[in-house]
């Protein structure tokens, strides 16, 4: 009987991996997926926030999608709320300079959390975000985190929590009231 490869020191072939049959394929099947769960996040942020395409945001959202901005509570529940919030108050006012910066990323196969610094000149109203603050031609520099849920590969709700005190502080604006 010949001794395995590895118990004679040999080393295996480049390129392959002993895998642990079953376990090992699903694992690998869901690495894939979840790798094309970022690649929908990623485009639907590059069609929203690069190219402000209403029509290729909404591309590869879910029959009842979700988007709240905390915690300013702007946002829309179900799709035709959703295109509403996205054609009247979002898109048209993104920061033409506005730039996002990931820190973290973590994936699993229903959900997506985005650790990302936004900076950007408030130069323009901000009704997604700032509702009622005029513009206060400053930058600021603040975390956000985005919480995705996807249903079967569609994006499902967006939850984007943003460090609000800070935003305020550096506006020079007043710091919202916490609701109670």
């Amino acid at each position: 009987m010949a001794p395995h490869p590895r118990a004679s020191g040999q080393p295996r072939s480049p390129g392959t991996r002993r895998r642990s049959g079953y376990f090992g394929l699903v694992t690998t099947a869901i690495a894939q997926f979840m790798r094309e769960l970022e690649r929908v996040w990623d485009e639907h942020l590059n069609a929203s926030i690069v190219r402000r395409d209403l029509a290729a945001s909404l591309a590869r959202l879910a029959a009842q999608p979700s988007v709240w901005h905390l915690p300013a509570m702007t946002g829309a529940t179900g799709r035709r709320d959703f295109e509403r919030f996205y054609a009247e108050e979002f898109l048209p006012y993104v920061p033409g300079d506005l730039v996002l910066t990931r820190a973290s990323r973590t994936v699993d196969r229903f959900h997506l959390v985005d650790e990302t610094t936004v900076s950007f000149t408030h130069d323009q109203e901000l009704p997604w975000l700032l509702p009622g603050v005029d513009p206060t031609h400053r930058r600021a520099e603040v975390q956000v985190i985005a919480i995705v849920g996807f249903e079967r590969g569609s994006i499902r709700s967006q939850r984007i929590h943003w460090d609000q005190a800070t935003l305020a502080a550096q506006l020079g604006i007043p710091s919202p009231a916490p609701a109670g």
